[in-house]
């Protein structure tokens, strides 16, 4: 599976600490086994999956598309609840 990141997420990754990395690349690794865990989102979101998960005890968003023809994952951002929606949509 091919695996394509947006600027806005390689930021956001650069930001983050060691730990959390490794928490975030073991919820990579679960969307890599099963591309469809995440919720699909509706309205101006169509198309988005955002899977949520733990990263050192905070709930952390990871927004991102599964394209099934090729297989491929876009993971567009990651981050907090707050104005996650919001960033995401401008994408």
């Amino acid at each position: 599976m091919k695996i394509l990141q947006t600027n806005r997420f390689q930021k956001a990754v650069k930001k983050l600490y060691a730990n959390q990395k490794t928490d975030l690349d073991n919820a990579i690794k679960q969307l890599i086994n099963n591309p469809e865990i995440g919720e699909l989102k509706k309205g101006d979101l169509t198309g988005v999956r955002v899977y949520k998960f733990k990263m050192q005890n905070q709930l952390t968003l990871l927004g991102y598309r599964f394209i099934d023809d090729e297989p491929c994952l876009l993971i567009l951002s990651v981050g907090s609840h707050e104005n996650f929606y919001r960033d995401i949509k401008s994408h």
